[in-house]
């Protein structure tokens, strides 16, 4: 018997992939904020990082958004998480400008207004992955989420170009400076979100899909009885450690390096450098999403991590020196694949729970804004080279998951041979 011919979701995959340059473009631009506020506002190690802990911890509503994203759909959540983010640019906007000109704390209304932008990010984040998933045959899924992630990498290397010729422009960073771009920023997403509306996309039925490529299955009657999500959740949350306590903390490194420099000299020279670490992802995914036709992804993502911690030993090792700044960029390279290969382990076999897996997953990207606070308090209190060596701990428990953590639990009984497949 002919199997029923799948669907050409290639237009879907577009769209989406277009949002994941958005979601890049955006994240990279705030944590490339961090030098520029933190001469802006005169901020101490700790106050900067509450840029990721405002922008991060919206997060923490990645559950509930997936539960409404099971109420109203794949594309009516995309178009609301557009319209927020959008919005978020234009109250950010209008808020600092007003600020300015009654005297209120300008960080207070930037830090809300992008706490607003985040919320718009979680729910497009929410859509993006499970989308990615299920738009073509599961065993393709890991690479066009590992291809989704390469393009949403040429947004993260754009992103601090834009902050450093745009909102800097080579001029001592001040609050002034960010209404414009921003306003530019929410007109633009909002007007895809328009665009958006009158674009037909495809509706996505998880169980049915799993049914027609012949795999008929018993699903436990909870997605919170996989404890492989859960598992996946807390990696993501040790992963965000990893993936931008790098850029957080260049800014330190580059203090312990020049001292004599002004902060408005690291705040340039910081924001130059981070494009070769969002640089190094891009490159790392496009080479990944190739690697993995071939190669089995937990091998990949093992020896990812491996090499990564290596990179931030031997940035450590050459403290005082360019070479250490250099290691800890090259380490990019390696983060590249991380985040979509966890992911994708913690989305094994769960059929109609997968959007409410993608809500718990993406709740560990808290993970930023708890972790990026403790380290940039370590670096008042220890310094940077301390506060560095917290990401062996991140790298640990992430290790742990890819080879153990993330086979528990599974379990999803096939009809016929009733054994769990294997992610």
């Amino acid at each position: 018997m002919t199997k029923t011919q799948r669907p050409n979701y290639t237009f879907a995959l577009i769209v989406v992939f277009i949002v994941c340059f958005l979601i890049g473009f955006i994240t990279t631009m705030n944590n490339s904020m961090i030098a520029f506020c933190s001469e802006a506002f005169s901020l101490t190690a700790q106050d900067g990082q509450y840029i990721n802990t405002a922008f991060y911890g919206a997060y923490l509503l990645a559950i509930p958004f997936a539960m409404l994203m099971s109420k109203i759909g794949y594309k009516n959540t995309l178009l609301l998480g557009l319209a927020i983010s959008g919005v978020g640019f234009v109250v950010n906007s209008i808020g600092i400008n007003s600020a300015i000109a009654s005297g209120i704390n300008v960080y207070a209304i930037f830090l809300a207004s992008m706490c607003l932008v985040a919320m718009g990010v979680v729910m497009l984040q929410n859509v993006a992955n499970p989308y990615v998933m299920v738009l073509g045959s599961p065993e393709k899924g890991a690479f066009r989420m590992t291809l989704s992630q390469a393009l949403n990498s040429v947004a993260t290397t754009v992103a601090p170009m834009f902050i450093t010729n745009v909102i800097i422009a080579g001029k001592a960073p001040a609050p002034e400076y960010v209404p414009g771009p921003f306003m530019g920023l929410g007109i633009f997403t909002l007007v895809i979100c328009l665009v958006l509306v009158f674009l037909k996309l495809p509706k996505i039925d998880e169980g049915k899909q799993a049914e027609e490529a012949g795999e008929h299955r018993e699903y436990k009657n909870s997605v919170f009885k996989y404890s492989h999500v859960w598992l996946g959740a807390l990696g993501i949350f040790m992963y965000m450690g990893i993936e931008i306590g790098v850029p957080s903390m260049l800014p330190y490194r580059f203090q312990l390096l020049h001292p004599e420099m002004s902060s408005a000299e690291l705040a340039a020279l910081t924001t130059s450098y981070l494009s070769f670490y969002w640089g190094g992802m891009m490159v790392g995914r496009f080479v990944g999403a190739g690697i993995l036709t071939k190669f089995e992804s937990r091998k990949l993502l093992t020896a990812c991590l491996l090499l990564g911690a290596a990179c931030i030993a031997l940035s450590l090792m050459f403290a005082t020196s360019m070479a250490g700044i250099w290691f800890m960029l090259i380490a990019g390279l390696f983060h590249s694949v991380m985040w979509p290969l966890i992911f994708n382990l913690g989305l094994q076999e769960l059929g109609p729970h997968t959007k409410s897996a993608t809500g718990i997953i993406n709740t560990g990207v808290i993970g930023a804004a708890i972790l990026m606070p403790i380290m940039g308090a370590v670096v008042d209190a220890a310094g940077v080279i301390i506060a560095l060596c917290l990401m062996f701990v991140f790298y640990a428990y992430i290790i742990w998951f890819c080879n153990f953590g993330s086979k528990i639990g599974i379990g999803s009984k096939q009809a016929v041979s009733g054994q769990p497949r294997e992610a």
